[in-house]
């Protein structure tokens, strides 16, 4: 009998994407905990996405690795937002094939840079942010594509459905914290 994977949701996908709320819907509905990047990594080097990648690109993908590093040695169940740029190791997208059930939200790149404009701790964004967004969200589509079990499009779905959709892809992983047990009910009863 194969090993159940472990009881874990990966979000990827481009700053803007909706990890952060998506996640949030999920852990809502699972009663799982939700560990966001930012938080992962600042207590992984305690800094800032912003800091490193003012210091160099090399010490924000370091910095991004470690915080996957910590993200999935967390207990199972569990949520987790992973950096956008992840998936250009292929050591680290080898770590994301076993930590659990890979999940790429994406949207259409003017969606994603309208959202990202919202957050003022966007490292990369820049003068032209919504030209860089098109352009790297393109170059990375196929690497988030091999790595993801679901894919989800977060402007065709709100959060909540989004949610549901990975909730419902999870039960069917029966994943290892799970065996034979029904994930928790909409609400985490």
């Amino acid at each position: 009998m194969p090993e159940a994977p472990p009881c874990r949701v990966i979000l990827l996908g481009m700053m803007g994407s909706g990890k952060t709320t998506v996640g949030t819907a999920l852990a809502s509905l699972t009663g799982w905990p939700y560990h966001d990047n930012d938080a992962l990594l600042a207590a992984a080097t305690g800094r800032t996405a912003r800091d490193l990648a003012q210091e160099s690109t090399e010490a924000l993908r370091d910095a991004e690795a470690a915080a996957l590093g910590l993200a999935v040695r967390q207990d199972e169940p569990a949520i987790v937002a992973a950096a956008a740029g992840i998936v250009l190791d292929p050591a680290l997208r080898e770590t994301l094939a076993s930590a659990g059930t890979v999940v790429w939200l994406h949207a259409p790149p003017q969606v994603l840079a309208r959202r990202a404009a919202r957050g003022h701790h966007r490292p990369w964004l820049a003068d032209d942010a919504g030209a860089w967004i098109a352009r790297t969200a393109a170059e990375r589509e196929p690497l988030y594509r091999a790595v993801a079990d679901l894919e989800v499009d977060t402007d065709a779905a709100p959060a909540e459905t989004a949610a549901r959709r990975i909730l419902e892809a999870v039960r069917s992983r029966r994943c290892s914290a799970w065996l034979g047990t029904p994930l928790a009910s909409p609400g985490g009863a």
